[in-house]
């Protein structure tokens, strides 16, 4: 038997590795640690290596070839994960459709790489957008064995493959930043995190390479695959846009300062939440495919959503000022503003969360993909109305966008899931009471102790702990469903270190 004959036997036959809570709460780890190894990098460049214009420059060439890259993944990894049946040849096919579609993208991008660099006038953009489409070509043979490790639930594999990519990429961007090497550090280390995610990736999955090449029974990959690309185009554009918009009608210093802003509030808001995204679609697969209802388990999802995000992102939006003065220092000081608007609008995003996932798991893909265009239509005529008026009025464009995002896709979720509006809105009651809590320490410091610009690190550290603090107490006061969930989540973890103890070592 071959190695991806017993891996989708294992798949096919045995119980998930570990439980919902579990896999989130090692989700959760892998999230935690990559930031921090993101979050510290981006802090020793930002201050000693790199400058607003080097980042715009890298930002550019990096928003204008992810515009195509994001196709990659094809819609494989929702594929294996949302298959009711996967078998050796379906894998196989899945394999053949991702390496060919994917390394056709990646040649497509390295040869548009002069091009971008032509249409933005800049020479020093081209050798950063090559190397940057280069990394492309190692991205197909990591998104299968991520894949079968979602599927069964493996997240202790998927912590390895995210941790190993974000040290490699530190390690090497710091490393050439050091010798000088600008904008071109940041697109090696971007070529060494793809490097690492294929190593782990591979090795955690046993070796998997796309051979036997296969296409038969293409056909459902393929119609998923081509709504997955154009959900994937419409993201693009609608991620990609503030920096394709701003280098071209500003300057490769707002780019930068722009860059610092939406990376850092969507590093944040990824911290919070976003690891779990992927334990969930498995998740809600299980559901669907055992015929139960999956409004209730949304629900509590857009609780757990809300009740964690919003807050942190409010405070983020109130201490804007103060995070970047003393995280990058005072060159990058414009970028506050722009943070405190951006974070903001993550409070929209994640709102209605699993939007794009679910429509492709309950097959309403062409009411998805309206929307989708809509939503990305709107997103760049907002850029379009506000760039010639400066950044600040770009940041708030975004908010403008998150607004509309949640007026467009909240009639398809609760017509899909059918919850009721009433449910929806005592949910996002109770998490603006939470937020409510979270952020009174810091607006009362401002008039109590020292104003947003003059505030330094204790009072940041004070506030924000008080702030957890009664954000914790509130969740339990106003019975926010989150507050049952930590403690669930809390109560598997000590059991599992409680059964690791004590079971005896092996031989």
């Amino acid at each position: 038997m071959s190695r991806t004959e017993r891996l989708v036997a294992e798949l096919a036959q045995q119980p998930p590795v570990m439980s919902v809570r579990t896999a989130a709460a090692w989700a959760l780890v892998s999230q935690y640690t990559s930031f921090a190894i993101q979050f510290a990098t981006s802090i020793v460049l930002a201050r000693w290596f790199i400058t607003p214009a080097q980042l715009g420059l890298f930002s550019i060439a990096f928003a204008a070839v992810t515009l195509v890259a994001f196709l990659q993944d094809f819609g494989v990894t929702r594929y294996i994960n949302g298959e009711r049946d996967l078998t050796v040849d379906k894998l196989h096919t899945a394999f053949t459709v991702s390496v060919a579609f994917a390394w056709g993208v990646a040649f497509l991008a390295i040869l548009a790489s002069g091009a971008i660099a032509d249409f933005y006038h800049d020479p020093a953009m081209r050798p950063v957008a090559l190397v940057i489409a280069c990394s492309y070509l190692l991205v197909p043979l990591a998104i299968v064995p991520q894949a079968t490790c979602q599927r069964r639930m493996d997240y202790k594999s998927n912590t390895m493959i995210e941790v190993g990519s974000a040290l490699a990429n530190a390690a090497v961007a710091i490393t050439l930043a050091v010798f000088g090497y600008g904008a071109l550090a940041l697109a090696w280390g971007a070529f060494a995190q793809q490097a690492a995610r294929l190593a782990v990736s591979q090795w955690r999955a046993g070796l998997m390479l796309p051979w036997p090449l296969r296409i038969g029974g293409a056909a459902p990959l393929l119609r998923l695959g081509g709504t997955n690309s154009a959900q994937a185009v419409c993201n693009s554009i609608t991620g990609r846009a503030p920096e394709l918009v701003i280098g071209r009608l500003l300057d490769n210093v707002a780019v930068g300062l722009f860059a610092r802003a939406s990376g850092l509030a969507l590093q944040l808001r990824l911290l919070v939440a976003g690891a779990v995204t992927g334990v969930f679609y498995p998740a809600f697969r299980r559901v669907r495919d055992n015929g139960e209802p999956l409004g209730p388990p949304y629900l509590r999802v857009v609780a757990a959503y809300t009740g964690i995000t919003w807050p942190a992102m409010a405070g983020i939006a109130v201490l804007a000022e103060p995070i970047i003065h003393l995280l990058y220092g005072e060159r990058w000081i414009a970028a506050a503003p722009l943070l405190g608007w951006v974070a903001l609008s993550q409070l929209c995003y994640v709102a209605l969360p699993l939007n794009g996932d679910l429509p492709l798991l309950l097959d309403r893909m062409k009411s998805l993909i309206r929307r989708n265009v809509i939503e990305t239509a709107a997103s760049v005529l907002l850029l379009a109305l506000t760039a010639p008026f400066g950044l600040i009025w770009v940041a708030i464009s975004r908010f403008g966008h998150g607004v509309i995002f949640m007026a467009i896709y909240a009639p398809l979720m609760k017509d899909m899931l059918g919850f009721r509006w009433r449910e929806l809105g005592v949910i996002y009651a109770r998490s603006l009471m939470v937020t409510a809590a979270a952020i009174a320490p810091v607006l009362l410091s401002y008039q109590l102790w020292a104003p947003a610009a003059a505030a330094g690190a204790l009072q940041m550290v004070v506030t924000a702990g008080t702030g957890a603090l009664l954000w914790l107490a509130a969740l339990r006061l106003v019975g926010h469903p989150l507050y049952a969930e930590i403690i669930g989540m809390l109560g598997e973890l000590l059991t599992a270190l409680r059964r690791n103890r004590t079971q005896p070592a092996r031989p």
